[in-house]
């Protein structure tokens, strides 16, 4: 089996011998100049991963291959990322694969952006908006270094004028008071197409949870990852004295025709729906 070489530009995990993690990028003719020594790129490129580099001052470190985790942890970024273990459950919850189209509000520094590129490519599409400049110059330049560019669109413009899309397979949106563009991500989605979106705190989920119900969304979803790690000691396996707790909320929602919408009720509920009046006018179900 060929062995994978390192290439100019690739990006390269850096481990050091006390088990601290750098990302950089290996220019050729450029070097990594750290507290540690120098180490030049040109003594990387060309060589296996899983190898041990040394700077000129005979510090060691530790050649990786970078996984998704480690770019959206370790690149450039002027915004707070979307953990790994937040990241991995909408790529499932989103359903996303080869040629889905997706609608990304807010792009931030492209953390989340890459895992959805890699999720959808080569035929698929993530339309992201975003609303400062700065942010999406950032994400750009990461988005560029990975290769992902031409999977994404960056678009600069304010959510609340709504999407340029129509009938995409899924929206997320992280922006504050996601709740008010709860119909916009309606009106972009196809139908029985899949809504996702991070809030950080019980109030704003809420808000959002409201704004689905008076939408045409049914399997609304509010979830919380949590991650305890554990120290991996054969002779006293126990759990990690921390653990990367609360980050976020994700509320997750499918829209569906509104003819069929409150199919999703079970009989007492639609019948205490319809009696108390919060249902005007409920069409018959089809279809059956």
């Amino acid at each position: 089996m060929a062995v994978s070489l390192i290439q100019p530009h690739d990006p390269v995990l850096l481990i050091s011998e006390e088990g601290k993690r750098y990302l950089v990028f290996v220019e050729p003719g450029q070097a990594w100049y750290t507290n540690r020594g120098r180490l030049a790129y040109d003594a990387i490129i060309g060589r296996p991963y899983g190898q041990v580099a040394e700077t000129h001052l005979g510090q060691r470190f530790l050649i990786l291959r970078p996984t998704l985790s480690d770019l959206i942890q370790h690149l450039k970024r002027t915004t707070q990322i979307i953990y790994p273990k937040d990241a991995a459950r909408l790529v499932m919850e989103l359903d996303l694969m080869d040629g889905k189209r997706i609608i990304e509000a807010g792009t931030g520094s492209g953390g989340l952006t890459l895992a959805f590129a890699r999720a959808v490519l080569p035929h698929g599409k993530v339309y992201s908006y975003e609303l400062r400049p700065e942010h999406q110059r950032v994400a750009r330049r990461n988005l560029e270094r990975l290769g992902l560019l031409p999977y994404v669109e960056l678009k600069l413009r304010d959510i609340a004028e709504g999407f340029d899309e129509t009938e995409v397979d899924a929206v997320f949106l992280d922006a504050r008071e996601a709740a008010r563009f709860v119909p916009q991500a309606q009106a972009a989605l196809a139908e029985s197409g899949l809504f996702a979106a991070l809030q950080p705190t019980v109030n704003q989920v809420s808000q959002v949870v409201a704004a689905l119900e008076q939408g045409d969304f049914v399997e609304i979803r509010v979830e919380e990852v949590l991650i305890r790690a554990w120290k991996p000691v054969p002779e006293r396996l126990r759990p990690a004295d921390r653990m990367i707790a609360h980050t976020g909320f994700l509320i997750f929602a499918r829209k569906l025709d509104a003819r069929y919408r409150y199919f999703w009720l079970d009989k007492r509920a639609r019948r205490r729906a319809t009696e108390f009046g919060k249902i005007k006018n409920l069409p018959p179900i089809q279809g059956h």
